[in-house]
């Protein structure tokens, strides 16, 4: 089959590899979408290679199942999916208390095992076991189901976050995330400033609902935030991208009593400096988030299924296999808001 393969850092290459076989309890998929995440975009630039190369990366996965293992009885060759990437144990402490993501035991698509940047991907029995491969209807494209990787890590923040009607959140940094955070804040019936830099990207959150833009190169975010909250602050502010300097320089556009989110995730040894007083005396939650449960992937293909979000309003390139370099390319050139591999 072909696939995209990594070996290194800006070391991608299209090649023919061998399709996958299930093992028992697992299955195979045959990929008809999948999504480019700015981690696999990092991950290229050398920032958290995997030890173990050449590998395929891409974990944001719809397609059609193509191949059963033993054991496997509650799918059909031909059932139309979407695929939650992480395989975890089910067992550890975190799984029973609801937090898969931080499974003791996790690995998963494009992180330990093959990915979806190919014709065909190995789903393990992991996956199954917790719920995470999901029927779609036939009227849900491929490419809509595979935006449920990333909807539902927005999901996640919002529950982490606590989110509530009125509520005035700041989102630092309009990429595809910033932009998914900015559609469920709507969605939750917050007000959303949106920070960011970029025109084309302050455009694209305008057009997507944002209540307010801010540029830094233009204004102070921290009076402009003020102007607009009445010198009160924002109840969340969340950091979409993983600049240490813009995250700490972000720290005080966030409310007495509100929540600041670290959800873009920085290199290694990056460090932040904080005032613990500031935080005591205004009782400031700082959290961060981190990927996603099968229960959040179950509601994101939900509500993109009901039309409750709109990500097809997310996606702004389409490429193929073949023109993988060019879609790897306009990611790490901030070209594009959010890419999808079709086939």
């Amino acid at each position: 089959m072909k696939a995209a393969v990594v070996h290194g850092a800006n070391d991608i290459r299209i090649e023919e590899v061998d399709c996958p076989v299930p093992e028992p309890g697992d299955i195979v998929v045959r990929v008809r979408a999948s999504g480019i995440c700015a981690t696999d975009v990092k991950t290229l630039l050398g920032q958290g290679l995997p030890k173990d190369l050449p590998t395929i990366l891409g974990h944001e996965v719809a397609g059609e199942v193509s191949a059963l293992g033993k054991g496997v009885s509650d799918f059909a060759v031909g059932d139309r999916v979407a695929v939650y990437p992480i395989a975890v144990c089910g067992e550890c402490d975190y799984c029973l208390g609801e937090r898969h993501n931080l499974c003791r035991h996790e690995f998963g698509l494009a992180h330990g095992i093959d990915g979806g940047f190919a014709e065909y991907v190995r789903i393990p029995r992991q996956i199954l076991n917790v719920g995470g491969v999901i029927k779609i209807p036939d009227e849900l494209s491929f490419e809509l189901a595979a935006m449920a990787e990333p909807l539902s890590c927005g999901l996640a923040a919002l529950r982490v976050n606590k989110v509530q009607p009125d509520d005035t959140v700041v989102i630092v940094g309009a990429g595809p995330m910033g932009m998914i955070h900015l559609l469920l804040a709507k969605w939750r019936g917050a007000k959303v400033i949106i920070l960011e830099k970029m025109p084309g990207r302050q455009e694209f959150a305008r057009k997507l609902g944002a209540d307010a833009i801010i540029d830094p190169n233009n204004e102070d975010p921290l009076e402009a935030v003020n102007k607009l909250t009445d010198s009160d602050g924002a109840d969340v502010v969340i950091t979409s991208l993983s600049d240490t300097q813009v995250i700490e320089s972000s720290l005080p556009l966030v409310k007495k009593g509100g929540v600041f989110n670290i959800f873009g995730g920085p290199p290694a040894g990056q460090r932040i400096n904080i005032d613990p007083r500031w935080i005591h005396y205004q009782e400031i939650t700082i959290t961060g988030s981190f990927a996603s449960t099968p229960m959040d992937f179950r509601e994101a293909i939900y509500l993109i299924a009901t039309q409750q979000i709109d990500a097809a309003r997310l996606i702004t390139d389409r490429f193929t296999l073949d023109s993988m370099l060019d879609a790897i390319e306009r990611a790490r050139s901030l070209q594009m808001i959010k890419g999808v591999v079709l086939a």
